[in-house]
């Protein structure tokens, strides 16, 4: 395949392998361009679409798409193998060995990252079996261009580039990863290294010591934490998964990866030097997401969408400003209202939509303006397709959704009872108007709860006695009427999403019930206080229950719950002694805090237009 004078037997893999696709992918015949029948095939993976990237059955054919995947696996172990090969050579015969080894790794590089025509040369030279490269390789960067990151103090080489002469050289068995320069070093000094994490008790990882980089161990530590394979009960968190599974077909979605995975690492490890290599990709990721969204194709394409919400989950480990996680929630619902309900059917897209749909919506109440997402158009067009199935928390956002208009609604008659723009009858028809949208939307959260919560087969809310199992703090609440303070029970439910669900249920009721001002039947002071009680009863259940850190989807109801109570008080004691205990526990710096920067008022900062 590649080499000097030496000649390989043809590739195994091209004569066992299935005979070629005969038929385009269906994405390239609709855009009538060139497909290489891959899957995905090239032109997807260049247009930013490779989950969009499938084939028809062609009848009286056995002909199947060959799997980029595997291909790329099959090159991964053909390095190891020479590898295997140099470290068995200690007298410096394996000199051709270890040029065939560079050469390799510069095609895998470039596979990964080089610009179209290129990698229509490397790959038809692979699948065709060649003994040589038509052409001489030469290494590049991503589609993006380096050009546009020098700019930075901290340059990084990719890491799936890591070259091996001067690992031979060096001859040492371990470097540690603690006395890594932070300036831009020699090569020898990335080769080979070890990740120590800080304590007596931790072990090292060489990185080329190893199948794979380090880097992918970083990845799937970091995807366990915010992507964690549960059950269906649990709630569906396989979004970041999957992105990670088409990673190698976008050099954004890559290094995205590789800076939060990074510094997700050494945070969760207390190392501060892998956290600041983590640290100093971040520049980079984010020129090269500005540069797709001033694009008109790449702004709709996947790629832009994964790196926009990797940069999310990025800001709640680091919360490198105050305003960093407000402003991704708000650039990322931005994005999806650009695509289109369309875009957010299939793959990828549908399940960062659908699973994050609390967070968009918690943005738009935050912002306090009516949102796109109460048309009707996204509460059916993204479940159309079957691809997933609407469940108990989804029919309670598609009510949700109607809370910011309302929100705004009030902001607006406020502001006109102040400025007396309007006149008594028109003040008057606008006040019945808004108290009849909050007296029709809290009837339809009740019967919501009847339908959906009391039924529910797996069992309604539980009570039980508090504990302070595994150091969790014990709640108090008081009671209104005489002033004490007691203990209550906690909830305990059946399942996460039903959990998750509840402490939504609570938060939406609380904002909603914070512009009733109904002479009537309004919510009273004694309710929403008991709202607020609700979300700090069921956080014990869902902190020690959910897996890695699918915590993050109480940030939101735990932030609405602070609001509700005064400073001082008992709960806001508990409150601060869980968010402690979570960013402790789970390395996460947006808890850290009381999370203003998610907080519904008037004053938040999302609160500076419309999502």
């Amino acid at each position: 395949m590649i080499g000097g004078t030496q000649q390989f037997a043809p590739d195994s893999r091209v004569r066992k392998g299935p005979s070629r696709q005969s038929r385009s992918c269906k994405v390239c015949r609709l855009r009538k361009v060139k497909c290489d029948r891959v899957k995905p095939c090239h032109a997807c993976c260049a247009h930013g679409y490779p989950s969009k990237c499938v084939y028809e059955h062609v009848p009286d054919e056995d002909a199947r798409p060959i799997s980029q995947a595997e291909e790329i696996r099959n090159l991964r172990a053909e390095i190891s193998e020479l590898r295997a090969r140099i470290d068995d050579k200690q007298d410096g015969s394996g000199a051709q060995d270890l040029h065939r080894l560079d050469k390799l790794e510069s095609l895998f590089e470039s596979i990964r990252s080089a610009p179209t025509p290129l990698v229509d040369d490397l790959v038809r030279d692979i699948r065709t079996a060649h003994v040589g490269l038509k052409k001489d390789l030469v290494p590049v960067g991503p589609w993006e261009g380096r050009e546009a990151y020098e700019s930075y103090d901290y340059p990084s080489r990719p890491s799936s580039t890591l070259p091996v002469r001067n690992r031979l050289l060096i001859n040492s068995p371990v470097e540690d990863f603690n006395n890594l320069h932070t300036e831009d070093d020699d090569d020898s000094d990335s080769e080979r290294m070890s990740l120590n994490s800080g304590s007596d008790s931790s072990g090292t990882i060489s990185v080329m010591g190893t199948q794979r980089p380090a880097v992918d161990v970083f990845v799937e530590r970091f995807v366990d934490a915010f992507s964690p394979e549960v059950d269906m009960k649990s709630g569906r968190a396989g979004a970041l998964r999957a992105a990670a599974g088409i990673r190698m077909f976008s050099p954004l979605i890559t290094d995205a990866f590789e800076a939060v995975s990074v510094a997700f690492f050494g945070r969760s490890v207390q190392n501060k030097q892998i956290e600041a290599s983590g640290f100093r990709l971040y520049p980079r990721v984010l020129r090269s997401l500005q540069d797709a969204l001033v694009d008109p194709e790449k702004s709709k394409a996947e790629s832009t969408l994964v790196t926009v919400i990797l940069l999310l989950a990025f800001e709640s480990v680091e919360r490198t400003t105050q305003s960093g996680v407000s402003a991704h929630v708000r650039g990322a619902v931005r994005l999806i209202e650009h695509r289109g309900p369309e875009s957010h059917m299939f793959g990828v897209e549908h399940l960062l939509f659908t699973e994050l749909r609390p967070y968009w919506i918690g943005a738009a109440l935050a912002a306090r303006q009516p949102s796109f997402l109460a048309r009707e158009e996204w509460k059916t067009i993204p479940w159309s397709a079957g691809t997933t199935q609407k469940d108990i928390l989804h029919h309670l956002l598609d009510m949700a959704t109607e809370v910011p208009g309302l929100l705004a609604v009030s902001d607006a008659f406020k502001e006109a009872k102040i400025t007396s723009v309007m006149g008594t009858q028109e003040m008057a028809v606008k006040q019945s108007t808004l108290w009849n949208g909050i007296r029709e939307l809290t009837a339809r959260f009740y019967q919501w709860y009847e339908d959906w919560v009391v039924a529910y087969p797996d069992g309604p809310p539980q009570e039980a006695e508090q504990h302070g199992d595994q150091g969790f703090p014990i709640f108090q609440r008081r009671d209104l009427r005489t002033g004490a303070t007691f203990t209550p029970t906690r909830f305990t439910y059946p399942n996460l999403l039903l959990a998750q669900t509840m402490c939504v249920y609570y938060a939406v009721r609380l904002i909603l019930s914070s512009i009733d001002t109904r002479p009537g039947d309004r919510v009273s002071p004694m309710e929403q206080y008991d709202l607020g009680c609700g979300i700090c009863r069921s956080l014990e259940f869902y902190i020690l229950t959910a897996p890695g850190n699918m915590i993050n989807r109480l940030a939101f109801p735990t932030r609405v719950a602070w609001e509700a109570f005064p400073d001082g008080g008992p709960e806001r004691r508990f409150m601060v002694e869980v968010l402690q205990l979570v960013e402790k526990r789970h390395a996460l710096g947006l808890w850290g805090s009381s999370m203003p920067e998610l907080s519904t008022k008037e004053s938040s900062p999302l609160n500076t237009g419309s999502p």
